[in-house]
């Protein structure tokens, strides 16, 4: 592994096992995606993200770090990131809830979230989770060589704001391999006076996730230390992906065929 401007540069063993890991949390979050329906409890997603890290081998990735005590965060409604798994939360029609959650595998971490519409939910929901996954992916058509990590950060600001939506911009993307969190910081928003970000490199393993909200940009975080939950309540959605620059682009490893 060599680092260029302190972003670790993978080779083509860690990639293996980036790959694989990453392949396995997806595979994860897309079975619990399949099962959200109104009436069910978000406990019961962290019980079934737990069975399956068991039954492939793997640790989850979050659980334990910092103190977070569950394999997911589960983030309904107004809740943007980093929300408990409760059994007394009940998922009710035209609810959304955010999953995001990583596993590592063999010293190795992958990292993907998903939003998920909860029966038939408002227009709006509908537009804020549709223009959250298109900033997604818009910000890894970017991902290339040749741009620097603020190109990735321009093209969600821009799909963004253009779509009357909020960028949070107290959380951001990064890199991720041996470590869950690695440089570089990945904003969804242009930062001003810091000049160019770090140029794109092949091999450079990045956390793509757009953060956004029907509402203001201001979260507050709860007692427990970890929700954080929009301030004026409004709803909120998060997309990630996990993915390898290439001398061409860049490759989405949280795919679950990946495997």
């Amino acid at each position: 592994m060599k680092k260029f401007r302190g972003v670790f540069i993978k080779n083509e063993r860690e990639i293996a096992l980036l790959r694989k890991a990453n392949a396995l949390t997806a595979a994860i979050l897309d079975e619990l995606v399949a099962q959200v329906r109104p009436g069910v409890p978000t406990m019961m997603f962290e019980d079934m993200a737990q069975a399956m890290c068991r039954d492939f081998g793997v640790r989850p990735s979050f659980q334990g770090y910092a103190g977070f005590p569950y394999a997911l965060c589960c983030s309904v409604n107004e809740t943007v990131v980093h929300g408990f798994p409760s059994a007394d939360c009940i998922l009710k029609e035209g609810d959304i809830v955010s999953f995001d959650m990583g596993v590592e595998y063999e010293g190795f971490h992958g990292d993907s979230a998903r939003t998920a519409l909860v029966g038939e939910v408002s227009d709006a929901a509908k537009h804020l989770s549709r223009v959250t996954e298109e900033c997604l992916h818009l910000g890894i058509a970017a991902a290339r060589p040749g741009n620097d990590v603020y190109a990735i950060s321009a093209a969600v600001q821009r799909h963004a704001e253009a779509e009357g939506l909020k960028i949070i911009r107290r959380f951001v993307g990064h890199g991720v391999g041996a470590k869950r969190h690695e440089k570089p910081e990945i904003p969804n928003f242009v930062p001003q006076g810091l000049g160019e970000g770090v140029p794109l490199k092949p091999g450079m393993v990045l956390a793509i996730e757009p953060m956004l909200a029907i509402g203001t940009e201001e979260v507050v975080i709860l007692p427990d230390g970890w929700t954080a939950n929009m301030k004026d309540h409004s709803l909120a959605a998060h997309w990630e992906h996990s993915v390898l620059i290439t001398h061409d682009g860049a490759e989405i490893l949280s795919l679950a065929g990946k495997r």
